[in-house]
């Protein structure tokens, strides 16, 4: 966003930090300029993620908008400046810039596909596909390019297992899998995707196998 004075709105965090919780009320929305943000939702009793975002992103700004409470939680993961905007400051924004205001309606948009899309990982029956679901959900929407086109997952394989429900033992076996498939690895603190478009194959064919048959997909699981 611009046209922001940044010296007079910018804060610094360090990973951590609970910039705010669900339910809290808001009354200040945030714009990341360096660092990380992870934003998780409670649902059915478990934190699911619902992105993680990083340096140009924004957030908060719904309860800003609506006056309800927040509706996820925003913790720090790196250290992290961000500019926190009140409502007042906001307001003066949109009025001076129209960009801004259609940069809000996208992002709104952007944040109701997430929610669809992780309603969709939840219903599924399959829990081994869940986890690649989750993981090829994250990639896509808001994984960090990596130089050799893979993308960094900042989640673990517990964490995946957590967010989708299932069984940890049962995700350590999927993500083994897809290792040896040489489509993810996992490295300390994230899950790099080597080959995004491999890992939607894998879970097309996840989706085609039936009851009772074999459950290794062709050729390529076995040269390892």
């Amino acid at each position: 966003m611009s046209d922001i004075p940044t010296a007079r709105l910018g804060r610094d965090y360090v990973p951590g930090d609970v910039l705010f919780r669900e339910g809290d009320s808001g009354d200040v929305m945030y714009v990341i300029q360096a660092g990380t943000v992870r934003i998780d939702k409670n649902v059915g009793g478990n934190d699911k993620t619902l992105a993680i975002l990083g340096s140009g992103e924004f957030f908060g700004e719904l309860a800003l908008l609506n006056g309800k409470p927040r509706t996820a939680t925003a913790t720090v993961m790196d250290p992290t400046r961000c500019l926190v905007i009140d409502s007042r400051t906001l307001e003066e924004m949109v009025a001076k810039n129209a960009e801004i205001a259609l940069r809000l309606i996208k992002k709104l948009a952007k944040r109701l596909d997430s929610a669809d899309s992780l309603i969709e990982v939840l219903l599924h029956k399959d829990p081994k596909a869940r986890v690649l679901l989750a993981l090829s959900r994250h990639a896509e929407g808001y994984g960090e390019e990596t130089v050799d086109g893979g993308f960094r997952v900042r989640t673990t394989t517990a964490q995946l297992a957590h967010e989708v429900a299932v069984d940890e033992r049962v995700a350590s076996e999927m993500m083994a899998r897809v290792r040896r498939l040489g489509i993810a690895h996992e490295e300390a603190d994230s899950i790099i995707v080597t080959d995004l478009v491999r890992l939607r194959d894998f879970l097309e064919f996840l989706e085609t196998v039936r009851p009772g048959e074999g459950s290794t997909p062709p050729a390529r699981e076995s040269r390892g």
